[in-house]
């Protein structure tokens, strides 16, 4: 055991030496140089005022998807990259309709509550849906009951908080996600018909967060609702004093899929153009607020990062592509065209960095980097670190950069700091006075830096 760690640190030692005289003084100036001109003639801040107070909420499907997709087309043309193109892509197309409504009865007492529908949800019935709750707080509770009979005809009510242990807000969301994205179907197989699901935020607040469900066709599809997490506090300590009905309208509806578009912008590398690096983030939006954070600040981190690659004297030894994806929030249909036409055309793919973490201030990467090239990213940080790049770690990655793994591409998630970023995911005031302009090109800045490092060295 000793040996082998001891091998380990004299290959990585190994390995560092070398790679500290490669990143020379020169680059160093040249990561400045990115810096300097982001902070003082940065585009990506009103560029995203544009997307978000323009544009506006840009769902898959919708004329705010279709807005957003020609005015990130025109910007990127208007930059100094070689080709600039639209990937087509058909994407679902779901409308929330109307307005929600939610209230609940409990001791004679009429209690309104603020809900939105859950993407891809089914309608209720045009009079609404009411019926008796049961709480949940697992999923191992949901199948008990369910065994026992005790879910069929009732409303459905998950409740389980997100974890506030979790330092790493992200960590807590994906722990506790599980209820809105199979709760609803899990549900109905028991006979449910209908679902209110807490909203995925530590935070308490009056503010639903939307997000998809996943519906199994082998069972019926009920409508499905989030509640924001003062209104489930609420609706919790009533349902322990007696028993309290439901009641929910909501009208969205499920159209045909529609024809969309990934936006691609692209440098052609100087030395070794079929060695590709992708940076990106997901154009689409949900439709409750105007997608400042998730995911319009990634989108123009992207497309600044490019931008400031575009002015440097001697191009990026390796091509840099620009993908502005379309339809994570509601079936990832972008990322995974991506994927099929860069197997398809036998591209070679050797990095591949995300940004859906919001425009917050910079705290690191995370990649699914093992090995010598785990250890090339741990190098790159010693440029990286005045800028506030303090970590490096594993695993990491992107939803829309996912479907590249299967060609053994190296992912790389951007990880600004988390702890505000659930506060607005998915709600109505996820907006653009919520983004502060000098963390948003920070993180640009960032970016660009690791994009340079990865094009002029690579990291096998």
């Amino acid at each position: 055991m000793h040996q082998q760690l001891f091998k380990r640190l004299t290959l990585v030692l190994f390995f560092q030496i070398i790679l500290f005289s490669q990143l020379r003084a020169q680059d160093s100036l040249i990561i400045r140089q990115f810096f300097n001109d982001i902070l003082t003639r940065g585009k990506c801040y009103s560029t995203l005022d544009y997307l978000s107070n323009k544009i506006g909420g840009r769902l898959s499907g919708s004329v705010q998807a279709e807005q957003a997709v020609q005015f990130m087309n025109s910007t990127m043309k208007g930059y100094s990259f070689d080709t600039v193109w639209l990937q087509p892509v058909m994407v679902p197309h779901w409308e929330r309709g109307e307005k929600e409504i939610g209230y609940y009865l409990t001791n004679g007492k009429k209690i309104k509550v603020d809900i939105c529908a859950l993407g891809n949800s089914v309608a209720t019935d045009k009079a609404g849906t009411t019926a008796a709750v049961v709480e949940i707080t697992n999923m191992d509770q949901l199948h008990e009951y369910g065994k026992a009979g005790m879910l069929k005809g009732k409303i459905i009510f998950f409740n389980r908080p997100m974890n506030p242990i979790y330092i790493h807000t992200g960590a807590a969301y994906g722990d506790a996600g599980s209820q809105r994205t199979k709760g609803p179907t899990m549900a109905a197989s028991y006979g449910a018909i209908g679902a209110v699901v807490r909203s995925l935020t530590l935070a308490l607040d009056d503010h639903p967060h939307t997000g998809a469900t996943n519906y199994n066709d082998s069972f019926p599809k009920i409508p499905a609702c989030a509640i924001s997490t003062l209104d489930a506090e609420q609706l919790s300590k009533d349902l322990k004093n007696g028993p309290v009905t439901f009641y929910f309208k909501q009208s969205c509806r499920t159209l045909e899929d529609k024809l969309s578009y990934n936006v691609i912008g692209e440098i052609k590398g100087s030395e070794f153009p079929n060695e590709v690096i992708v940076v990106g983030g997901h154009l689409d939006a949900w439709d409750n607020g105007d997608g400042s954070h998730d995911d319009g600040a990634g989108c123009v981190q992207s497309v600044e990062a490019l931008r400031v690659l575009s002015l440097l004297s001697s191009r990026p030894k390796r091509t840099v592509r620009c993908v502005l994806f379309m339809n994570e929030e509601n079936g990832l249909r972008g990322g995974l065209k991506y994927a099929e036409w860069a197997a398809t055309n036998g591209e070679k793919h050797i990095a591949a960095i995300e940004s859906d973490a919001g425009g917050f201030t910079p705290r690191g990467f995370s990649t699914n980097a093992r090995g010598i090239a785990f250890e090339k990213m741990k190098s790159y940080q010693t440029l990286l670190r005045q800028y506030g790049i303090e970590q490096i770690t594993y695993p990491g990655g992107g939803a829309d950069i996912g479907p590249l793994a299967k060609q053994e591409v190296i992912l790389i998630g951007f990880t600004p700091d988390s702890q505000r970023y659930f506060d607005y995911h998915h709600t109505s005031i996820d907006t653009f006075d919520k983004v502060n302009k000098r963390e948003l090109e920070l993180g640009a800045g960032c970016m660009a830096a690791l994009i340079w490092l990865i094009s002029e060295y690579g990291l096998n």
